[in-house]
């Protein structure tokens, strides 16, 4: 079983940055395609960013192109989620998430996609 630690949330004023970390089970993470997900309040969790295993395919919800950056380092099982010039509609509950993935070069964009999730971490930015 996949194991997945989210940290790095927290409460920032609009304008500002935080950087989220998820943190995945050894010998495992190389494997797995990762996204980060956000879910507002009563709504479903959305897509937010999305990366293939090597790292090399990226892919962004519109609202956050130009101001948040998904990476990964192999070596360490780790995933990141930058996030810079937050706005107060970014407050939500964000999620780490991995797939299963037998391709390098593809990452997944539905939910219903991913096999793994972590437990989230609250993101607040304040206006």
């Amino acid at each position: 079983q996949v194991q997945l630690v989210e940290s790095g949330g927290g409460l920032v004023q609009a304008g500002g940055s935080l950087r989220l970390s998820c943190v995945a089970s050894p010998r495992t993470f190389s494997s797995l395609a990762m996204g980060w997900f956000r879910q507002f309040p009563g709504k479903e969790r959305m897509l937010v960013a999305a990366i293939s295993r090597n790292g090399g395919i990226t892919a962004y919800a519109d609202s956050v192109k130009g101001r948040f950056a998904i990476s990964r380092d192999n070596a360490k099982n780790t995933v990141y989620l930058q996030m810079n010039t937050l706005k107060p509609e970014d407050t939500a509950v964000y999620y780490c998430a991995g797939h299963n993935s037998g391709n390098y070069y593809s990452l997944k964009r539905e939910k219903y996609e991913y096999d793994y999730w972590g437990q989230g971490t609250q993101v607040t930015v304040s206006s």
